[in-house]
């Protein structure tokens, strides 16, 4: 009979979670999906890299509202049975309230672990493989971003202006400014055409300019060389989307690899080369290893604080105002396990000093519960 009990109890829980928590993920998705449109409209990216790139933030989007949405619906179903009655069944059943905390603090373990894997792992991986899609852009929509006098500066380090288009596509009088960043920050030059065209070979994309003038600038001298033809392959050029993987898009492995070589004074680079530990990265790294790791455990403290909604009733005057309590008291919760992480981390040795937030929080809220059941 208990087992039945409690087994209802958990399928409620997690179909109002489900429902609340992938609800919110769409809704938060499509707004994201909108500030993204950039990818194609003003980087050049096709449809395909922005569809990919987009539905693969599903992941991080869901796990960010995890923990408020598993407040939100043991909340919400524990109001629902105490309203409808339903809490009279457990303790007709012969359960006891330690009984019933103890079932909720195994459903938070379930979420805590669950959330674990979403942001160690999955997360990670699916924000990894979205950057991979940028790395391999070809840029496909770049000529539709060729608009008259508009200055186009999609790809890094070329800077491309065009008076006027007409309908075949033919340009008329091209300026192009390009900047030598990686051999030499002094050089640049400037190319003036009257007329040109972008042809696509192959997955390339290459601007033909006829009748102009390049104007090469070092040193402060210059020297002007006059074309009646010349191409420029726009493919060898990156797009200014950044193409690295960001610390959050990183294996948690390899972050922890760098918090240990950090604390041993050890020089360490990833595997991939994207990343290289040094002093500079290790407020970065050891931030983004707390959200990952320590944000989670604040799920048992949320589930024990809700359960003290067991430990009255509707029928007292006081209910609606301690209802309201706990609902603020989970809230600020929330409120300080994101604030904790801006706390100041000195070194990767007092990482494991954030865990006592947590666990101080769930330590003073059992010894509450249980000061309260036995004078209930």
């Amino acid at each position: 009979m208990k087992k039945l009990i409690f087994k209802n109890l958990a399928k409620n829980f997690l179909g109002f979670f489900l429902i609340t928590s992938i609800s919110m993920t769409i809704i938060v998705w499509v707004i994201q999906a909108v500030n993204l449109l950039e990818f194609v409209s003003e980087d050049g990216h096709s449809f395909k890299v922005y569809f990919m790139f987009s539905i693969l933030n599903l992941p991080k989007i869901f796990s960010k509202i995890l923990p408020f949405m598993f407040f939100i619906s043991l909340f919400y179903i524990l109001s629902k049975y105490e309203e409808k009655n339903e809490l009279l069944i457990f303790w007709l059943s012969g359960i006891h309230k330690m009984e019933f905390l103890k079932n909720l603090m195994i459903y938070s373990l379930f979420f805590l672990f669950f959330q674990i894997f979403l942001t160690t792992y999955f997360v990670p991986k699916t924000q990894d493989m979205a950057r991979s899609y940028i790395r391999g852009s070809t840029m496909d929509y770049f000529p539709n971003l060729v608009k008259e006098k508009k200055f186009i500066d999609a790809i890094s380090n070329i800077t491309i202006y065009i008076e006027n288009k007409d309908q075949n596509g033919m340009l008329n009088n091209i300026f192009l400014k390009e900047k030598n960043s990686k051999t030499d920050a002094k050089y640049h030059k400037n190319i003036y055409a009257k007329k040109g065209y972008i042809k696509k070979k192959g997955t390339e994309h290459w601007l033909i300019m006829n009748d102009g003038k390049i104007i090469n600038y070092k040193d402060n001298q210059s020297t002007i060389i006059s074309f009646e033809e010349t191409q420029i392959n726009l493919s060898t050029y990156s797009s200014k989307t950044t193409t690295f993987p960001k610390i959050k898009e990183m294996k948690t492995i390899t972050l922890l690899s760098c918090i240990k070589a950090l604390h041993l004074n050890k020089p360490y680079m990833s595997e991939d080369r994207f990343l290289t530990c040094k002093d500079n990265v290790n407020i970065s790294v050891s931030t983004e290893v707390l959200r990952r790791l320590y944000l989670p455990f604040y799920l048992p403290v949320l589930a024990l604080v809700i359960g003290f909604l067991s430990l009255t009733s509707k029928d007292k005057i006081n209910y609606k105002r301690f209802k309201l309590n706990v609902f603020f008291i989970c809230a600020i919760i929330i409120v300080i396990s994101e604030m904790s992480l801006s706390l100041p981390i000195t070194s990767s040795k007092n990482i494991l000093a954030f865990f006592l937030i947590p666990i101080t929080l769930f330590i003073i809220s059992i010894f509450l519960f249980k000061k309260k059941v036995k004078h209930n």
